[in-house]
């Protein structure tokens, strides 16, 4: 679980907010802060399907399912 956070974590501060040196935290809410928004959370979405080979659903892509990236991470080993 900790390798997927790692690259979620990288993922998201490199390509999403372009901010490589940037750590987000495994208990970091990245939805309901605002860290991230609709349009990067598609993004996001592919990289994981891509990523990990699993399917993420449209209407999963929302707070209610994963505000943080350890809720992201057990969806993510769930479907694996």
């Amino acid at each position: 679980m900790e390798e997927i956070i790692s690259q979620l974590s990288a993922y998201l501060a490199k390509e999403i907010l372009k901010q490589p040196n940037r750590v987000i935290s495994a208990e970091e809410a990245i939805i309901s802060s605002g860290l991230i928004d609709s349009f990067s959370l598609v993004d996001l979405g592919l990289f994981i399907e891509d990523t990990f080979n699993v399917r993420i659903d449209d209407t999963e892509l929302n707070k209610e399912t994963f505000d943080t990236l350890a809720q992201l991470a057990a969806l993510i080993q769930s479907r694996q």
